[in-house]
C-alpha cells in the first residue's frame, strides 16, 4: 500500500462552502488566540517597516481563517498602532487551492484585507511537518482542524475507512505511533519558527473521556457505501484497501506527552494550557431548526466530499484505471 499522506481539501471553493462544522467548531479557540495576541512581544520598531508575522498553519481555501486572523490583527493593532506592517502567511499542502484562498481574501467583505491597508497576505505551499518559515520569524501562530491529518498513512486499515473504528489493535497502534511522531515533528518545527516569546494556538480533533471523537455514524455510512461500490464492481478490492482517512483524534495525555505535563517544555515550547471541549455541530443545529432530513443528509454529504473525498479518490488515481464507467456492475 502506498505510504502517501492526505490530499488537500476539495478545490474550486467547495471546502469554503461546505465547512460550516469546522467554522463553528473553531469559535471557542478564538478567545485563546486573542489572549495570545495580547501577550506576544512586539519590539519597538523605529523604522516602521519591520512586520509582525502571523502564521496560519493549514489554511485550506481560507474562509475559516478570516475571523481568527481578524481577531489577532485587531489585538496586535491595539499594541503596535495603525501603520506597523502585519504579515499574514497562510500555509497548506502544495496542491491546495491557493487561488480560492486569495479570491476569498480579495473579495469577501469579512476579509481582514478589506479594513486594514497595512496587512500583507501571502501563502506557502509546504507541509507543516517540515520547515515552512525562517527560524525565529513568527510572532503568532494559529492552526485549526489540521494537525489531526497525519503526514503519511502508516498501514492499511483492514476493516474500516477510519482507524478509530477498526477492531485491529495492531493497526490502531501503528496510527497512534504515527500520530505521536507527527505531533512532535509539528511542535519541533513551530518551536524553530517562533520568535522568543511567540505563541501558538492549535485547535484539532480530540477524544472524550470514553475514547470517542464523534463522526461514527458518518464514518460507518461512508464505509458501507464503499463496500457496496466494491460489491457492485465499481471499485476494485485493492482500491478499497487503499481508501483510508488518515486522521487521528488524540487523547489529553497524547497531546501532553511531548511536554510531560501542562507547564512542561518541549523543543523550546512550553505548554501553557490544554483543554478538550465539545464543539458545536452546525449541521445538526440547522436540522433542529428546519427538520429537513434531506437537507441534513445533503449537508453531511457535501462536508464529506469537501474534506475527505480527495484523499479517498487517490486510491482510484493510483490504480492506473481512468475509465470508471467501464467497470462491470452487478445487477440488482
Amino acid at each position: 500500500m502506498p505510504k502517501g499522506g492526505p490530499a488537500p481539501m476539495e478545490g474550486g471553493g467547495a471546502y469554503n462552502r461546505h465547512s460550516s462544522v469546522q467554522a463553528s467548531g473553531l469559535l471557542p479557540a478564538i478567545d485563546l488566540l486573542e489572549e495570545a495576541a495580547k501577550a506576544v512581544p512586539v519590539d519597538d520598531d523605529s523604522t516602521g517597516v519591520k512586520p509582525v508575522v502571523i502564521a496560519d498553519y493549514g489554511a485550506s481555501a481560507g474562509r475559516n481563517s478570516l475571523l481568527p486572523m481578524a481577531v489577532a490583527i485587531a489585538s496586535l493593532r491595539d499594541r503596535v498602532g495603525a501603520a506597523r506592517p502585519i504579515a499574514v502567511v497562510h500555509t497548506d499542502l502544495p496542491g491546495n487551492d491557493f487561488s480560492a484562498l486569495f479570491h476569498v481574501l480579495e473579495s469577501e467583505s469579512q476579509s481582514y484585507l478589506a479594513t486594514d491597508s497595512s496587512v500583507y497576505a501571502s501563502a506557502v505551499g509546504r507541509s507543516f511537518y517540515g520547515p515552512v518559515l525562517p527560524p525565529r520569524s513568527v510572532t503568532l501562530g494559529w492552526s485549526s482542524w489540521a494537525v489531526q491529518w497525519l503526514s503519511r498513512i502508516p498501514a492499511p486499515v483492514p476493516d474500516h475507512v477510519q482507524v478509530a473504528f477498526s477492531r485491529d489493535a495492531l493497526t490502531r497502534a501503528e496510527f497512534a505511533r504515527q500520530a505521536d511522531s507527527d505531533w512532535r515533528c509539528f511542535l519541533k518545527e513551530r518551536g524553530r519558527e517562533l520568535r522568543q516569546g511567540g505563541r501558538l494556538v492549535v485547535l484539532t480533533m480530540a477524544t472524550d473521556s470514553t475514547g470517542h471523537f464523534g463522526y461514527e455514524p458518518l464514518m460507518d455510512s461512508m464505509h458501507a457505501a464503499l463496500l457496496q461500490l466494491r460489491d457492485d464492481g465499481f471499485i476494485a478490492l485493492e482500491e478499497l484497501a487503499r481508501m483510508v482517512i488518515p486522521t487521528v483524534a488524540r487523547t489529553f495525555s497524547e497531546f501532553e506527552g511531548p511536554f510531560g505535563q501542562v507547564g512542561g517544555t518541549f523543543d523550546g515550547l512550553r505548554l501553557d494550557s490544554l483543554e478538550i471541549f465539545f464543539a458545536e455541530d452546525r449541521i445538526w443545529t440547522e436540522y433542529e431548526r428546519s427538520r429537513n432530513a434531506d437537507a441534513y443528509g445533503a449537508s453531511w454529504a457535501a462536508f464529506s466530499r469537501a474534506s475527505v473525498f480527495p484523499t479517498l479518490a487517490q486510491a482510484l488515481q493510483s490504480s492506473g484505471s481512468s475509465d470508471r464507467a467501464a467497470r462491470p456492475r452487478r445487477e440488482a
